[in-house]
């Protein structure tokens, strides 16, 4: 279910430009994704959020239908620019009356985050984590889903003082042993870092390179045929700046001084031509130019 990306970088871009004009990008993936294991359609909702210049807070916009039958995403994403960012498509594993309070990204302060995957045996498997929250947080879910709960056991974390590697591996870990067998790839960002959980589905992400802009971009698969992403192994979080990309196994205790940094990118090779990067003059010509019937 769903699908998400993420990214951070020194230079704002179009919204378009990472989420429609690349040929396998979000908004292609809301019908055709091609790493999909869980379902095939994500029309249940989107939403995207990004930062403004000195701005520390996002904006978001989200509504409950696909994407491809939002007309007024066509207009946001090609005039909308933002050196960071999230955006989801949703495929919902139950249905549910939320509409678009249940669709990624969910918000508060400075960050951003979503989740793609199921909590298997939701909602009893989790009571008990849920009811260690204060009844403040549990009143103000914005949905009630899997998703909302998990955003508000990291933002528990967050408030009280952990980092976002902590907050997201703490819940990760107490979630699977709760409800085993669920799939819990999280994401956020805060404007300057993605930081994002690969367990039990797919994660790729892309780091700046030679030639390349000083950008990061996490995502649940990659968005064009760029021989640079690599995919991330199951149970590993992965925090991502402008700067780089860096892994740790989620499958042994904290330790940052053993934390590594990704896999350089392949080279590619001389029969390979790239899909055009940053995809500028496609998602200015044409911001929505194929969509199902």
């Amino acid at each position: 279910m769903c699908r998400h990306i993420a990214w951070v970088g020194d230079d704002a871009v179009p919204l378009g430009e990472l989420l429609v004009a690349p040929p396998h990008g979000l908004h292609r993936q809301s019908w055709a994704p091609r790493h999909q294991r869980h379902g095939t359609v994500n029309a249940d909702g989107f939403g995207v959020g990004w930062y403004a210049p000195g701005d520390p807070v996002p904006g978001r916009y989200r509504r409950a239908g696909p994407v491809w039958a939002d007309r007024s995403f066509a207009d946001l994403a090609r005039v909308v620019r933002s050196a960071a960012g999230l955006a989801a498509v949703r495929d919902a594993t139950l249905p549910g009356a939320d509409a678009e309070a249940a669709a990624a990204p969910f918000a508060s302060g400075p960050w951003l985050f979503s989740h793609n995957g199921a909590v298997a045996g939701w909602p009893g498997s989790v009571a008990a984590l849920a009811a260690g929250l204060p009844p403040a947080d549990l009143l103000a879910l914005e949905a009630r889903n899997d998703s909302a709960l998990l955003w508000a056991l990291v933002l528990h974390r967050l408030r009280r003082g952990d980092t976002a590697p902590d907050a997201l591996t703490a819940v990760v870990r107490d979630v699977a042993a709760a409800a085993p067998g669920s799939r819990l790839n999280l994401l956020l960002v805060d404007g300057t870092t993605v930081t994002a959980t690969a367990w039990g589905d797919t994660l790729w992400h892309l780091g700046g390179g030679p030639g390349r802009r000083r950008r990061a971009v996490v995502a649940s698969e990659p968005y064009d045929d760029d021989p640079a992403w690599c995919e991330a192994p199951d149970r590993t979080l992965v925090t991502a700046t402008a700067d780089g990309v860096a892994l740790r196994s989620l499958d042994r205790p904290p330790d940052r001084s053993r934390d590594t940094p990704a896999a350089p990118a392949r080279a590619a090779s001389t029969s390979f031509r790239p899909s055009p990067a940053p995809h500028a003059a496609r998602a200015a010509r044409q911001p929505l130019e194929e969509y199902p019937a």
